[in-house]
């Protein structure tokens, strides 16, 4: 007897225009027909196109069905067939919300339907929004935690903006859809989690909230949206962590693929439906919503290991067991898309800020992945290309393959930040470094980090210091903003530090934090929730406003 049909995921919303939105969701079966009924009593019908997911995958780090849990373990990557549908849906009229209902049915004729949800088009100027702010989800510990209190606090939003890193393993299927213990992408911000956390014997089970059904996605690319060369290794891991710079590929496999042998994005783009640029594509793009232009860059390097000691492709050396493998080396933490003055995206983003759309709208937002002002550890090495050195010994031996990361070079803050502070930006959002602080330079652009739902990793102020590596060229700040400014204090209700005196950051793995922005009054708000009391209040520690 065969078993009745079931959607992968609930529909979500993407790429609203003045009259008409997309709504896209996924199965596991090809189907003879998807179609979203929306409008008064559903009337209305859109049919759905429909694409195969090209490398989604499960290995032996997978977490689906009785996989990692019960012994039936991958012994190697294995495919993952997973269709995608979307329909458009037209004739909307701003302000208006209608209800839809997305049905797929199987290629046997059984059928199977979502709850209803609502949609409308993109908002007009000077309709009152609130957005949610996060960032570096990755299956994190406090995920559904912190979107189920995003639902209960705030009710529904009207988009999501995503900094970047929404999953660990961007081709391993399970992370977005179905990872078995409870915390994947799509169900936490569809509110069909189930993660379940312990405190001391206290076990609370958290859902997420039910958001994307009713509000648009707008991410952006973060290191864990890239994947490495393709099929080279025996983990999906593995595959993540091998990816090299193009032009290095493009010397040792000139009659091969670029794209296989170096790095891509493929998932990351084959799941979401984005704006687009000339240049970029669905990489870096700009979009109007509302009263704000939201200008989305693809700002991020490959992490890589901080430790010296010839065991790990490093930040700043190869292994030593591969200083005669240049095909193994993994050329430091190199930059996937160009930014530096001259780059195309450069020249896309100086366009941009000079187009009438950005001009003209009330509030000029830039979101990417890679902090330009963090307490965290990930913000060093500086933001540039590697510097390869290779030492030889008197005899031509290789004796160190080391890099290094001249700072007056930083991309972000030599060459981007100048042109945000010259066009007047208020606010850039970005994460990397799994916490929350916040800075403003000295003409009042603010700039937010959000991404604590587990994980931290810390912030180097007071005792805590960065890990940097000594006897380089260059003296990697360990404690502070490497960049010059100064950490602000949170407005409402700053925790205190061990020594009595308030925090300028949260860095926690048991206190999550969710930001909104709330365009009717320009203000950002954040809030913070102590999993370690499921039956506490969330409380609103911080609080600044935008410059219209």
């Amino acid at each position: 007897m065969t078993s009745a049909p079931q959607l992968l995921t609930d529909p979500f919303l993407q790429l609203p225009t003045e009259n008409s939105v997309r709504v896209v969701w996924f199965t596991e079966f090809a189907g003879s027909k998807h179609t979203v009924n929306y409008g008064e009593n559903l009337a209305q019908t859109a049919r759905a196109s429909t694409i195969k997911l090209s490398r989604t995958r499960e290995d032996q780090r997978s977490y689906i069905g009785k996989q990692a849990g019960d012994g039936q373990v991958y012994q190697q990557p294995v495919w993952r067939d997973i269709w995608r549908h979307e329909a458009e849906v037209t004739g909307l009229t701003p302000g208006v919300r209608v209800n839809y209902q997305i049905t797929s049915v199987r290629e046997d004729g059984e059928s199977v339907s979502s709850e209803i949800f609502t949609l409308a088009p993109n908002p007009k100027p000077g309709t009152p929004l609130k957005i949610l702010l996060t960032s570096d989800h990755q299956l994190k510990p406090m995920t559904a935690a912190n979107l189920q209190k995003v639902v209960e606090t705030v009710g529904r939003v009207d988009a999501v903006w995503f900094a970047g890193d929404l999953v660990n393993i961007s081709d391993r299927a399970s992370e977005w859809f179905d990872d078995h213990r409870g915390g994947a992408f799509f169900p936490g911000l569809q509110g069909r989690a189930n993660y379940e956390m312990n405190h001391d014997g206290v076990k609370t089970s958290y859902t997420g909230g039910k958001i994307i059904q009713h509000a648009p996605l707008f991410p952006c690319i973060g290191n864990h949206e890239v994947m490495g060369r393709f099929q080279r290794t025996a983990t999906l891991d593995d595959e993540f962590n091998d990816t090299i710079p193009r032009a290095v590929a493009q010397r040792l496999y000139s009659d091969k693929s670029l794209k296989d042998n170096s790095f891509n994005t493929d998932t990351y783009e084959e799941i979401f439906t984005l704006p687009t640029s000339k240049t970029g594509g669905k990489r870096y793009y700009a979009v109007t919503f509302g009263d704000v232009r939201l200008v989305v860059l693809y700002a991020t390097n490959m992490w890589r290991s901080p430790y010296l000691n010839g065991k790990y492709k490093g930040r700043y050396d190869e292994i030593t067991q591969d200083f005669n493998n240049p095909e193994n080396w993994g050329y430091g933490q190199l930059i996937y898309e160009p930014i530096a003055k001259g780059s195309q995206q450069y020249n896309w983003l100086e366009a941009e800020l000079n187009s009438n759309e950005f001009k003209q709208a009330k509030y000029k937002v830039v979101m990417f992945h890679h902090p330009p002002h963090t307490l965290g550890d990930n913000i060093v090495p500086a933001y540039t290309d590697p510097v390869q050195i290779i030492e030889r010994d008197n005899f031509g031996n290789i004796k160190a393959v080391r890099y290094e990361y001249p700072k007056d070079a930083d991309y972000l803050i030599r060459d981007v930040m100048p042109l945000l502070e010259s066009a007047n930006v208020q606010f850039v959002l970005y994460g990397h470094s799994h916490l929350w602080n916040r800075f403003v330079s000295s003409s009042g652009m603010h700039f937010l980090e959000t991404s604590n739902v587990g994980n931290s990793y810390g912030a180097a102020w007071g005792e805590r210091k960065r890990e940097v590596p000594s006897g380089y060229q260059e003296e990697y700040v360990i404690s502070g903003d490497p960049n010059g400014l100064e950490p602000i204090v949170p407005t409402i209700s700053p925790l205190l530090g061990e020594d009595g005196k308030t925090m300028p950051y949260i860095a926690s793995n048991d206190i999550t934090v969710f930001s909104i922005f709330d365009t009717a009054t320009g203000t950002v708000s954040s809030y913070r929730f102590d999993t370690r009391k499921p039956d506490s209040q969330v409380i609103k520690f911080d609080e600044f406003t935008l410059k219209a």
